[in-house]
């Protein structure tokens, strides 16, 4: 999410897939057939994965593979409803069969900090609030599905709201005694390890405790470690169906970038995913490894195979979309939060491929 202040701003796991991700440093196909670029890939990662923690439970169906996620290579989203203020970090949730999602207003109070608030859609047209003053950005389901993990700039940490009675706990409260800027998005594994990113967008006139920095996090039993401060703002972030690579988008940047992931949560090397794209927001990844993100600059949801070749684009809108979500009974449905401030809405497109709640 990147609207700064206006004063300053998923049983069991999807291992058994035989489409996974493709290793760092694999070979793409030629760039003039990037649907053959898509189908080699995944024939390139065959089954050798170590059988690290991937999607949440449930997220991904074990299959023999999938094909082409997109039904065309240019899509456009159909609009579901508009009026809000800025809607981000879109979650599905199976057992209720609904999404959630965090709605931004304009900053307020001494420290000029956006209150939020959690609305529901249940299809195919029903609106409500689920929660008010959640004071979230990005949300994603936890490993267990009994619990909304959420970016909450409202305390500069991450959450954790219970569905059955959205009562809160602390997730993440600071680093090393320091606070947070304004953890903006997260992804979780299947085992509860959490990582999330912390740009400055929703810190407000807060005191910066960070020395300037923007950094990536990963929470693993209660202990918060630092995967990467030499990010300019980085922002959404998505983890990989077999667990082994973690995407960050970095807002000021224009990158994508990808790390590799440890059976154990840490992470290793980094490289370059995507060289360009215009203020890349919020992601997401199909069961397939394709990955989605957004882009502030064009409004396009980017479509990438698992080696970063370009398969197409969805569009939503002529301008501010931020984040996806896969979701519906199937998770073939694409959810889309997109448009102006204070006109913001939620979009969707059918795909091909299922793929991850948030």
């Amino acid at each position: 999410m990147n609207w700064r202040p206006t004063m300053a701003p998923l049983a069991g796991l999807c291992l058994a897939l035989s489409a996974a991700a493709v290793p760092t440093g694999a070979a793409a196909a030629p760039a003039g057939n990037p649907r053959a670029a898509h189908v080699n890939a995944h024939a390139a990662a065959g089954a050798a994965l170590a059988n690290p923690p991937g999607t949440p439970p449930g997220a991904c169906p074990a299959g023999p593979g999938y094909g082409s996620p997109l039904p065309a290579s240019s899509m456009t989203a159909t609009k579901i409803r508009s009026g809000f203020s800025f809607l981000e970090g879109p979650v599905w949730v199976a057992d209720g069969g609904y999404l959630l999602m965090s709605d931004m207003a304009a900053g307020s109070g001494p420290y000029n900090v956006q209150p939020s608030t959690i609305h529901r859609f249940t299809p195919p047209a029903t609106f409500d609030t689920f929660l008010a003053n959640a004071g979230s950005n990005g949300l994603a389901l936890s490993a267990d599905g009994q619990q909304i993990i959420a970016a909450t700039h409202d305390q500069r940490s991450v959450s954790a709201y219970r569905l059955s009675d959205r009562s809160r706990s602390t997730v993440a409260a600071n680093y090393q005694g320091r606070a947070f800027n304004s953890p903006n998005d997260v992804a979780v594994r299947s085992d509860g390890v959490v990582y999330f990113t912390d740009p400055n967008f929703q810190r407000g006139n807060r005191p910066d405790q960070m020395n300037g920095r923007t950094s990536v996090f990963r929470v693993a039993g209660g202990q918060v470690s630092l995967v990467d401060d030499r990010l300019r703002q980085p922002n959404g972030i998505s983890l990989s169906p077999d667990g082994t690579a973690l995407y960050v988008g970095a807002y000021s940047e224009n990158k994508i970038y990808k790390y590799a992931v440890q059976p154990d949560g840490t992470t290793g090397a980094r490289s370059v995913f995507v060289n360009y794209i215009g203020g890349p927001d919020g992601g997401t990844i199909d069961c397939a490894g394709n990955v989605y993100w957004t882009s502030g600059f064009d409004s396009l949801v980017h479509v990438y195979s698992p080696a970063g070749v370009q398969l197409g684009t969805i569009r939503s809108g002529n301008t501010g979309t931020t984040n996806v979500a896969f979701g519906g009974p199937d998770r073939q449905t694409l959810f889309v939060t997109s448009g102006p401030r204070y006109d913001s809405g939620l979009y969707s497109v059918r795909l091909n491929v299922p793929g991850y709640p948030y």
